[in-house]
């Protein structure tokens, strides 16, 4: 499905909803996913569905948010008027690693194609002196972190719904591979979900809110959002303490460069296959 312009598949089919940290989003409140941009919510919405923890702090960490600010569109005043559009904030945002090969002309950007893995390197193909092991590790951290506090095991447990599901199909990571039918690929959906305890526990989740954590901002995420910003710079390469003005100049610097990279590897003539010579028989 298409959101905001990003492919995605189902969310069930993956680990990690990233949603850009200029951005709050209500569209998945019963998921308990929102971020904050200042302390308004806005109406565009925009999530990237992937597997990965990298790509989840990455999209989290100060550095996107620098570049998204500056790359979005001011509708109001800064503090809650600033748009993500993916065409300028996410799709021309360089990665800390470069591609493992260039788009043909006129698609999108691998970025805002997230069913388009095959074009991103692997997190262990970035140089590890760069420091690029810490960023998964710290985005866990901070997703573990916020659901610890969104959903406190005192406060809910664990309820498995079952259904029919078909193989493949966007249940497809919860069904039990024992109970699929050959002749039809249906098998038993077992899905686990967190549900309330009792009336007084769903009454206190509501108030569980990304808004309202961050509004709070506590001590621990703090340290958790500065763990994550630090790991992400060593990511790149970068000092951790860098001003907004010199992030942006070195993201534009890295993005000319890839650009340019990718212009030069598109100019290059294509290489014909050779074909076989074609029997008389096959000729018409």
């Amino acid at each position: 499905m298409r959101n905001g312009g990003c492919t995605q598949r189902h969310a069930r089919d993956y680990d990690r909803i990233a949603l850009p940290s200029t951005v709050t989003s209500q569209q998945f409140a019963t998921q308990n996913i929102e971020l904050l941009f200042g302390q308004t919510p806005l109406p565009w919405r925009f999530a990237f569905a992937r597997n990965d923890d990298f790509f989840f702090g990455l999209l989290h960490a100060r550095i996107h948010a620098v570049w998204s600010l500056a790359q979005g569109t001011q509708v109001r005043e800064k503090e809650s008027g600033n748009r993500y559009t993916p065409t300028t904030c996410f799709e021309t945002f360089p990665f800390p690693f470069a591609l493992k090969q260039p788009l043909p002309q006129g698609e999108s950007t691998p970025q805002s194609e997230a069913l388009a893995d095959h074009l991103f390197s692997p997190v262990e193909e970035v140089d590890a002196s760069r420091g690029s092991a810490p960023l998964p590790a710290a985005a866990k951290e901070l997703n573990d972190l916020r659901e610890r506090w969104l959903n406190p095991p005192e406060w809910t447990h664990t309820v498995t719904l079952e259904f029919p599901g078909s193989v493949g199909g966007p249940w497809n990571r919860f069904i039990d591979s024992k109970t699929v039918d050959a002749k039809t690929g249906i098998g038993t959906v077992r899905y686990p979900r967190l549900e309330p305890r009792d009336a007084s526990c769903a009454a206190e989740l509501k108030k569980r809110t990304l808004t309202a954590l961050y509004n709070e901002r506590p001590a621990w995420l703090d340290h958790a959002h500065k763990k994550l910003d630090a790991a992400v710079a060593a990511a790149y390469g970068w000092p951790s303490d860098l001003t907004d003005e010199q992030i942006l100049e070195r993201l534009l610097a890295l993005n000319l460069q890839r650009a340019a990279a990718e212009s030069a590897a598109l100019a290059k003539p294509k290489i014909r296959k050779a074909q076989r010579e074609k029997h008389a028989d096959e000729l018409i």
